[in-house]
């Protein structure tokens, strides 16, 4: 009787010293995570802030040319954003903009990933050389486009083209005006030349993620390059296409420093961060531009979330 007691005093005691072990386990994990505390709250005031202020104004009828009629709104600066007809266009564009450019820069960036996954000599020096262009500011690129490249005087390809028309022995050679005749072609080119080696990074590092043994049996057997491609590692690739479109497109979404240089939003090619822009600092409508930066955001963040989706299916396919 007394060992049945005895026994169960060390019990309930154990139970004690069990049920008190996670206050100190807690303890420790805040005491571990009080430090980052202040650079949480720095953060939350300087992404969240804003916004809150922005969705806030984005119900105001507020434009500073006349601050006396500034009122509550409700929905009708939203109502705005889908039905005027200068932002509907700035959409359209916007979406084009996205859709050439991603595309347009996936394709390249497989067949550069294709050939630089190869051994040859000086791969690390083309690979360096072939990642520039993305470092380059984007106002610096669109800079250089502009005036040594897509310039009708004294650029790259009217130069290229008067030299070869010379070389054949002929004479008045067309110098196309390559940003008044094709303005949203010119800034495609440039996002293009820019997003182009991103990709290529994404897809460089799906292919040598690849089971290189199966590909070797799959060449054993008698497949070709071209079966292989299509039926592995294509397929193989899929979840890095999807990942370099969509982080992508959160980015060109975005886009104003190459409209802003190349064009300032002439010749239709005003996408929606730029008439955003000239909505808040030209016409001083802060409301309608509070609403269509809105609007934005929450676009980019669906997409943003399809990208997490894909990163986290990537991330449990390696775990594997």
């Amino acid at each position: 009787m007394s060992v049945a007691v005895g026994s169960g005093r060390r019990g309930a005691a154990a139970g004690g010293v069990a049920a008190a072990a996670p206050a100190p386990r807690r303890s420790q994990d805040w005491s571990r995570r009080a430090p980052l505390l202040p650079a949480l709250i720095f953060t939350i005031l300087l992404t969240q802030l804003p916004f809150v202020v922005t969705l806030g104004i984005s119900f105001m009828d507020w434009n500073a040319y006349y601050p006396d009629e500034r009122r509550f709104a409700g929905f009708a600066n939203f109502r705005r954003v889908f039905t005027d007809v200068n932002i509907r266009h700035s959409v359209i564009v916007t979406i084009e903009l996205t859709v050439v450019v991603v595309l347009v820069s996936l394709v390249l960036g497989m067949l550069i990933a294709l050939l630089l996954d190869r051994k040859f000599l000086g791969r690390g020096a083309v690979r360096t050389m072939m990642i520039a262009p993305f470092l380059v500011v984007p106002v610096a690129a669109s800079l250089v486009w502009k005036h040594a490249i897509l310039n009708p005087v004294y650029g790259l390809i009217n130069g290229t083209i008067t030299a070869i028309w010379h070389l054949f022995g002929a004479s008045n050679p067309p110098q196309p005006d390559w940003i008044s005749s094709f303005p949203l072609a010119s800034i495609e080119l440039v996002l293009i030349w820019q997003w182009t080696p991103f990709m290529m990074l994404i897809l460089l590092a799906g292919l040598q993620s690849r089971p290189l043994d199966v590909i070797e049996a799959a060449r054993i057997d008698g497949a070709g390059a071209w079966q292989i491609f299509r039926y592995m590692t294509f397929p193989h690739l899929r979840q890095y296409l999807e990942l370099g479109a969509l982080l992508g497109a959160i980015y060109i979404v975005q886009t104003f420093d190459p409209v802003f240089v190349i064009t300032s939003g002439g010749l239709g090619t005003a996408n929606l961060p730029y008439t955003i822009y000239e909505t808040f600092y030209q016409a001083h409508d802060y409301g309608l531009a509070s609403a269509a930066g809105v609007v934005v955001v929450i676009g980019t963040i669906i997409i943003a979330t399809f990208a997490l989706r894909t990163v986290s299916s990537l991330f449990r396919e390696e775990a594997r």
